[in-house]
């Protein structure tokens, strides 16, 4: 019996692409977040890792927060519209670590020897990759930590052939970029496939029935519905 993908929520859970009411989920890459998806039935998140000036590793996809350039402010001054400060990776693996699969993203350049020491600190239990769209990055992480499991992201056809040289164990492609053949030539080079951002019931049983090793939707609630998680 083939086993069942794993499951996760994007930044948690996200409402902006699915055209929801602003309040309707959790804000992204945020605590609540991430309880939503575990709730919903995920095996876990992925979520997006910055560096402070001082070297705090918070969460937030763009560079900017509140008009505020990440690597350039302190972390105290690095507030969400509620006025609470950013989550931190420190905190994502005290909490989280031991009953969610965490799927890293590093956004920048310089963090990897903070993420390291975090991981090596607090070992998530329940599985984790590194992953970036950077591939240096992953190669410093490999360099600290050979260990570690990584993960290469990628969003463009031209890029996408770069996974072959790089020191990973799973290629995360964007959905549109996934084809029965790709899967099937990764499994090959012993490696496996998870795909995002997969907003679709209809296309998340499609790349099942291909043989994708995970999905990564916004929509945790549809995501693990289609599967029968809840």
């Amino acid at each position: 019996m083939k086993p069942k993908p794993l499951l996760l929520g994007h930044r948690g859970c996200r409402d902006g692409s699915l055209g929801l009411h602003k309040s309707a989920l959790p804000v992204e890459n945020s605590l609540a977040a991430f309880e939503y998806a575990i709730s919903h039935g995920c095996d876990g998140f992925e979520f997006d890792v910055r560096q402070t000036h001082d070297g705090r590793n918070v969460l937030c996809h763009d560079p900017y927060c509140n008009r505020l350039p990440i690597a350039a402010t302190n972390y105290a001054e690095l507030v969400d519209p509620d006025g609470n400060l950013l989550p931190t990776l420190d905190y994502v693996l005290q909490q989280f670590g031991d009953r969610a699969f965490l799927d890293i993203e590093l956004k920048v350049r310089g963090a990897e020897k903070a993420v390291v020491a975090a991981l090596h600190a607090v070992p998530p239990q329940r599985g984790f990759i590194v992953s970036s769209f950077l591939p240096d990055v992953l190669m410093r992480v490999c360099n600290i930590d050979s260990s570690l499991p990584l993960g290469y992201i990628c969003e463009r056809d031209y890029a996408l052939g770069i996974w072959r040289g790089l020191p990973i164990q799973i290629v995360l492609p964007r959905f549109d970029l996934v084809e029965k053949e790709l899967i099937e030539e990764v499994h090959r080079h012993g490696k496996k496939l998870v795909t995002w951002t997969v907003n679709s019931a209809r296309r998340m049983e499609e790349l099942d029935a291909w043989g994708v090793d995970g999905l990564i939707s916004d929509d945790p609630a549809l995501l693990c519905q289609t599967f029968h998680r809840e």
